[in-house]
């Protein structure tokens, strides 16, 4: 299999404003939109398209469900500067910064639909000391 594209697609109740969040916070561009559908693209990331809930192109037992239990995560390159931006600029954080043991730095937001989007970088974590290291004395 080549693939030759990636999006990720979420039914929202209103394509409208969870396209017009991520372009407005975080750079995304309306590449389409129709009644209930909006197609976004990212040069450092992967399309991401919002469906109206209920939108009849969608398969019957599909049309009702909500983007629930999925986030969208995007690795940033200074995850403190774009904590202060996203605060200062009123976007809802649900989850306030904090680093994880294994390194990963990470804060949530949510969109206007309830999309959450997780903000992810690394820190530098002291290396293990190798299993067979002998130990040195002064």
């Amino acid at each position: 299999m080549r693939i030759t594209d990636t999006a990720i697609c979420l039914t929202v109740e209103d394509a409208t404003t969870s396209s017009a969040f991520l372009t407005r916070h975080f750079g995304f561009k309306e590449t389409m939109a129709a009644e209930g559908f909006a197609s976004l693209s990212h040069p450092d990331g992967p399309n991401v398209i919002f469906v109206r809930r209920g939108l009849e192109v969608l398969p019957a037992d599909l049309r009702e469900q909500h983007a629930a239990g999925v986030l969208l995560a995007f690795t940033v390159t200074d995850l403190p500067a774009e904590y202060e931006r996203l605060r200062s600029e009123g976007v809802p954080i649900v989850m306030e910064p904090r680093v994880e043991p294994w390194g990963e730095r990470v804060f949530l937001v949510a969109d206007p639909n309830g999309v959450i989007i997780e903000l992810v970088d690394w820190v530098e974590t002291p290396a293990e000391p190798a299993a067979d290291a002998t130990p040195t004395t002064a």
